[in-house]
């Protein structure tokens, strides 16, 4: 039986040093993070301005010296802590602080911590398996993104591609107990810092609530869904930042799956007749035309026949494109792959 067990690599960089030269000690567990810290006498009467990301310590004790154990034990999905998935590594990051005043003022000592976990190799996701997505359980929506490899067949080994190659990009929702859900993608841009901000330079590749629109200007596309909580995006790497760490900025929502408008679709251009077809429901395509202006939402929308949709922005990244001289891969090497029905 294959070992599910990671690796773990610990990386540990000091982003504001303090007068005092404090000791802590990180220990990336499969599902917790264990985080150990001796603070100088001065900082004992202020233990319960001492955070991991936004959580307070599980257990402090006064030492005979007069310095203080701070230990933080939590949920990796706890804290606040970010994640970031590469096609090799999940990569959960936050900061160790003091603050002593409240936000927005800044911490005086912070640490960057971050746990790095890498799959064994041959290591197979569990959405490949047919009958993931009819797991029980309780609790919120669980949101989903990766690189795939070209034959979506597994995770990609390397987050490296040359320039016109396709990125196959995976997004799904875990079902759990609830109704079934249309996974869809309301939009997405590429940017180089795993965190939007107002002066970040994008890429658009998903706009107008669902439009495809580098399908447009390259030959990106939806391809053919296995089940409806789930997405796989085929895009075509383009110049942008190129050379550059890039990271894919979605925003995923989940919704019925028997209801398309403008505002929730997933619509993708074809080439060949020079038109928008909506993925779902060819049949359905007139929602896509308002993808080459602008598809606004209704003026007026029922609350009580309005179906219910979650929400949630993920990053993936980062990945890098490059001129395909560097990775000595033939661009007429680069096809489409097939997707099986029925998955």
């Amino acid at each position: 039986v294959m070992s599910l067990l990671w690796q773990c690599a610990i990386v540990l960089a000091v982003v504001a040093a303090s007068a005092a030269n404090e000791d802590f000690n990180v220990d990336c567990e499969k599902h917790t993070i264990k985080v150990t810290w001796k603070v100088s006498p001065e900082l004992v009467e202020h233990a319960a301005r001492l955070f991991l990301g936004h959580c307070v310590p599980s257990t402090f004790s006064v030492l005979p010296t007069g310095e203080g154990m701070v230990t933080f034990h939590y949920n990796l999905n706890g804290c606040a802590i970010k994640k970031r998935v590469t096609g090799k590594k999940h990569i959960y990051s936050t900061s160790l602080t003091y603050r002593p005043n409240r936000k927005p003022k800044p911490a005086a000592i912070s640490h960057h911590i971050e746990c790095v976990y890498i799959r064994p190799e041959g290591w197979i996701p569990p959405f490949l398996i047919p009958a993931y997505g009819s797991a029980e359980g309780h609790g919120g929506l669980v949101f989903h993104m990766a690189l795939l490899n070209e034959d979506l067949t597994g995770l990609a080994k390397s987050s490296l591609f040359p320039l016109g190659s396709f990125i196959p990009i995976w997004a799904a929702v875990d079902q759990k107990d609830h109704q079934p859900l249309l996974l869809l993608l309301e939009e997405c841009v590429a940017a180089t810092t795993p965190e939007l901000q107002s002066a970040s330079l994008v890429y658009p590749i998903i706009t107008n609530k669902g439009c495809l629109a580098d399908g447009k200007t390259g030959n990106s596309r939806f391809l053919p869904r296995y089940h409806s909580s789930a997405l796989l995006l085929y895009l075509q790497s383009f110049k942008f930042a190129l050379g550059e760490e890039v990271y894919i900025h979605c925003k995923l929502v989940a919704w019925d799956p028997e209801v398309f408008d403008i505002e929730k679709k997933a619509c993708h251009y074809i080439k060949e007749t020079g038109e928008w077809e909506l993925l779902d429901d060819p049949s359905q395509s007139d929602i896509c035309k308002c993808c080459d202006s602008s598809c606004k939402p209704r003026l007026k929308r029922g609350v009580d026949s309005e179906p219910q949709g979650l929400v949630q922005n993920s990053v993936l990244g980062p990945l890098t494109i490059v001129e395909n001289s560097e990775t000595g891969i033939p661009s007429e090497f680069v096809k489409y792959p097939t997707v099986e029905q029925g998955w």
